[in-house]
């Protein structure tokens, strides 16, 4: 079993940024996983915000976070992070984090049927 642990969501102004981390736990994360961040706003379909290649660090981004938002990992801790930069309204949701058993690096975005751990999720709001 995997546990999955995001924190860091918040209230921030537009233009401001946030940092969120997901603590994974469980079992040590080497060769099988990717890791991805997806997002839920109200009344909205969770959506693929970005995924990492826990192996080799390779990341992939939806095109609306392309340039803001950067997916980092400290492997010592098991930990992955989503850094967010240059927020807009429109980026707030309930921010995930989900974990796929694999021994594929991401090659396409990934849906949130194809994960096989979740964390309970962060809000995160961004005011005009």
């Amino acid at each position: 079993q995997v546990q999955l642990v995001e924190s860091g969501g918040g209230l921030v102004q537009a233009g401001g940024s946030l940092r969120l981390s997901c603590a994974a736990s469980g079992r040590t994360f080497s060769r099988y996983y990717a890791m991805g961040w997806f997002r839920q706003a109200p009344g909205k379909e969770r959506e693929f915000v970005g995924a990492l290649d826990w192996r080799g660090g390779n990341t992939r981004y939806v095109d609306s976070v392309k340039g803001r938002f950067t997916i980092s990992r400290d492997n010592a801790k098991n930990t992955m992070y989503l850094q967010m930069t240059s927020l807009k309204p429109e980026d707030t949701a309930v921010y995930y984090c989900a974990a796929k058993i694999t021994t594929w690096a991401p090659t396409s975005d990934y849906a949130a049927g194809d994960m096989d751990y979740w964390g309970e999720g962060t809000l995160v709001t961004v005011s005009s």
